[in-house]
């Protein structure tokens, strides 16, 4: 069985990213509008990480700090399920109210 994810990204007459659409055949994501996204992909010969960093013109400075906390603190989630080591992600949260402080960011209640 196979699933497809597809990013389109439309830029400007200067390479930057005017807008991203992405779907997902497997979800209830068609088209879905996004302003950013940050895209992690391990490749295991070369031990490297590949990645895709991109955002619209239109995403805000305040939108950017909420999405790298908001990324920060699901990347200590997976680390958690991944490794299974509850102290390590516990200090990486403890990392993402840190960042939350410094970035003049409002933790939401369930953090």
């Amino acid at each position: 069985m196979e699933k497809e994810i597809k990013i389109n990204v439309s830029l400007d007459d200067k390479n930057v990213p005017e807008k991203i659409i992405w779907n997902a055949d497997d979800s209830n994501i068609r088209d879905m509008p996004v302003r950013a996204l940050l895209m992690g992909l391990w490749d295991h010969n070369n031990k490297d990480t590949l990645r895709l960093d991109l955002w619209t013109k239109d995403m805000s400075r305040d939108e950017m700090k909420i999405f790298f906390y908001e990324t920060l603190k699901t990347m200590a989630d997976t680390l958690e399920r991944s490794i299974d080591d509850e102290r390590i992600a516990g200090d990486m949260r403890d990392f993402c109210a840190y960042f939350a402080e410094k970035m003049d960011i409002a933790e939401k209640p369930d953090s």
